[in-house]
């Protein structure tokens, strides 16, 4: 053990007694330290963070400091009593060299490997330093996570150090240390890996993800009660947050009382009326089901069917324009009972205003605790065979919210257009939840391919934020004047993949860069996405990025990850190209009755995607493609959406053209399988093939026959039908 002199042992006092007079710090994992020397490697949020870790760690920690902070005249005698090593980036070696000997006498030696604070909340890339000093003094390296110091004054949360007021006093912090790596196995890509998975550990450990998906609704909706919760776009009526909440809580009355059935379907494009059902419901401790009304009769009887759906919540004016829709035994028409509800309203509008938070839960009888209960019954797209339930925990949606509301750290003057449907994953988290649960203000629209009336409500009300995905971008372009979009400070899009130049060709028209997501139904649904580069504070000054073209963007906290080989589920580094495996709060908890399918693709709390991906040393995510949409010929693997975007270079298309083509998988006698092109365009594939060649793409890759069609089968979404198209490949001639 190393002795400490009289100054640092005072130092030690002073410093490790007052951080705990305002932090309760849990400490876990402290069995993974090894007894001699080795090299610590945590994440950098805070400037309290190495203090926060000494608390946490059983021994005197040596930290490896910049040599300009070092040298300041007030913090040096500190530095210096606690044997700290300063380090120039100029001449580093005497810094390794030193490190390396404390570490083989025994001693903790400590050094951030990003370098640097974060200013997103988000891990950054970890420099190549530490990489020498283990290997110099052959010791173990030792990875160690601080979590929910992102918001506190010492973090940059909010764009700013210090100058915001303490969330709690004291200040509860988790310090998880992982298992010793050694010096050869520690590089950059294995200690991210486990940095994000100790990062994971911590986050779903948070008590506040238990939660009750209606308790955290009804707090959300209690802050700032008088501000406006929604504008319909449709009447331009507005309603507050707790008029919002009071007709929610009436209808959630009626709905306990009248149906004992768990699950009650939504029918209702985004409004105010699907925002109040889909509240209400949860209120009323049943789960909400978005049903997709724009999927096919069948489609939606196999979902009733799945969810054993006998109660739907719909509108009249709505129901006379489903003309095939299957309508089950009940439905609870909101036009004509919630006229009928106004005394109930008035009085819950009343204790929404009055009553303390607590007793309003429990007026409303909502459990305290959600947990791993279904919150939210989602169907997929279907777009490679019919949809599948999706069961949504309290868990996932709040986790997810959390996650979300981190990456965009949106500011009370934010406005969001909620267009899109709240059975898509997306509307339903990001436009819905997260909206109730965060206090943003969203004008709805029905229909997200009006786009010049979605474009009119974004410049009437001033909105800052559009969520879309490159489908409807498209209808952007060729309907809005440029001026309407004046007021956005971030377009995100996902679903599926934003060509290039369809993104060139926005920026272009409107001035708006679109920044890239990803996510899944089945990971409630945001995983990542790119955003804005922060603006250098003066010129010259290196800025953390937040996006990277071609990227879908850094993961969401919380979130790990794993590349794995497609066929042998071996682990592959995470700068490898592979399958994508993800564990966090936000992962679903398995298909609505169907445990083959569960057990395919969740084990042992990993998630598998079925996305080829790869990260880079930045840790933005790199999506080639969904499994399906791969062909192995030859033992090769062909991304059909690569071969597409270099059909699209090759034919001229243009990004603000629909989908006119696309490669589907057929299989082939002599090589197991081959690609063919449909195509809603005439083309031919003897004055295709030359080019294809002239830009890079394999023999291997060409297509090997072009189907002509009427039009590419597309979801509602824009996501492609796999299945469709699939169908249409093999039974043309």
């Amino acid at each position: 053990m190393v002795s400490m002199s009289f100054g640092e042992r005072a130092l030690h006092l002073l410093g490790v007694g007052l951080a705990r007079c305002f932090y309760r710090v849990t400490t876990i994992g402290r069995e993974h330290l090894p007894a001699q020397g080795f090299l610590l490697l945590p994440n950098h949020i805070s400037w309290v963070d190495a203090v926060l870790l000494q608390v946490a760690c059983p021994r005197p920690i040596r930290y490896i400091i910049d040599a300009s902070i070092y040298q300041n005249r007030i913090l040096n005698p500190i530095f210096r009593s606690l044997r700290c090593i300063p380090i120039d980036s100029r001449h580093s070696r005497d810094a390794i060299r030193e490190a390396a000997q404390r570490i083989a006498q025994g001693e903790i030696v400590c050094l951030f490997p990003e370098g640097q604070l974060t200013r997103s909340g988000t891990l950054l890339r970890l420099r190549r330093g530490y990489e020498l000093i283990a290997r110099q003094a052959n010791a173990p390296v030792v990875p160690v996570w601080l979590d929910q110091l992102w918001g506190s004054i010492f973090s940059y949360k909010g764009g700013r150090f210090f100058t915001k007021w303490p969330r709690n006093i004291p200040y509860r912090v988790t310090v998880a240390f992982g298992e010793p790596l050694s010096a050869e196995a520690a590089d950059i890509a294995t200690v991210r890996e486990e940095l994000l998975k100790l990062g994971e550990f911590c986050y779903s450990g948070r008590r506040a993800l238990d939660r009750h998906l209606a308790d955290a609704c009804v707090r959300g909706l209690k802050r700032r009660r008088f501000a406006t919760a929604i504008v319909d776009g449709i009447d331009h009526s507005r309603l507050s947050r707790s008029k919002l909440l009071a007709a929610a809580a009436a209808l959630s009355r009626y709905l306990r009382r009248e149906f004992p059935d768990d699950r009650i379907g939504i029918v209702l494009p985004a409004g105010k009326g699907a925002v109040i059902a889909n509240l209400a419901v949860a209120l009323a401790g049943k789960v909400p089901v978005g049903l997709n009304f724009t999927s096919g009769r069948a489609a939606i009887e196999s979902s009733c069917r799945l969810a054993n759906l006998r109660v739907v919540i719909s509108a009249t004016p709505f129901m006379q324009r489903l003309k095939d829709f299957p309508w089950p035994e009940s439905v609870v028409k909101l036009d004509e009972l919630m006229p009928r509800l106004k005394r109930q309203i008035l009085f819950w509008w009343t204790m929404s205003i009055l009553a303390p938070t607590g007793l309003l839960l429990c007026m409303l009888k909502i459990p305290e605790e959600g947990g791993h209960k279904e919150a939210v019954l989602l169907f997929t797209s279907g777009s490679s065979g019919d949809p599948k339930g999706v069961v949504l925990s309290h868990r996932n949606v709040i986790g997810n919210v959390s996650q979300f509301n981190v990456l965009l750290d949106a500011g009370k003057d934010d406005a969001i257009l909620a267009s899109l449907p709240f059975f898509h994953s997306f509307g339903s988290t990001v436009t819905l939840w997260y909206v109730l649960i965060e206090g943003i203000r969203i004008v709805t629209y029905p229909n997200p391919l009006e786009a010049a009336k979605n474009a009119a409500l974004i410049e009437r009300y001033k909105l800052t934020l559009l969520l879309a995905t490159p489908t409807f971008l498209r209808a952007y372009l060729r309907k809005v004047e440029p001026n309407q979009l004046r007021s956005l400070r971030l377009v995100i899009t996902g679903a599926e993949k934003l060509p290039l130049d369809l993104a060139k060709s926005f920026e272009e028209r409107f001035a708006q860069k679109v920044f890239e997501g990803y996510g899944l139904t089945e990971t409630a649904p945001v995983v990542s996405v790119n955003l804005p580069d922060p603006r250098p504070r003066k010129p010259g000054e290196e800025v953390q990025p937040s996006s990277r073209l071609g990227s879908v963007g850094k993961m969401a906290p919380g979130i790990a990850a794993e590349i794995r080989d497609p066929e042998s589920d071996d682990k592959l580094s995470l700068h490898e190209t592979g399958m994508l495996w993800l564990r966090g709060p936000n992962i679903f908890e398995g298909y609505l009755q169907d445990p083959e399918r569960t057990a395919e693709v969740l084990r042992n709390g990993w998630f598998k995607t079925g996305d080829i991906g790869r990260f880079d040393e930045d840790g933005f995510l790199y999506i080639e493609g969904r499994l399906s949409r791969f062909s192995k010929i030859g033992g090769e693997m062909v991304p059909h959406e690569a071969l597409e975007q270099k059909i699209i270079t090759a034919l001229g298309l243009d990004g603000k053209d629909e989908r006119l083509i696309a490669i589907v998988g057929v299989s082939d006698e002599a090589k197991g399988e081959a690609v063919v092109l449909l195509a809603a365009i005439d083309v031919d594939l003897a004055r295709l093939r030359p080019k294809l060649n002239e830009l890079g793409v394999p023999n291997l890759w060409i297509p090997k026959k072009v189907y002509r069609i009427e039009s590419i089968p597309t979801l509602a979404s824009g996501k492609l039908d796999l299945s469709r198209c699939k169908q249409l490949a093999e039974t043309s001639d």
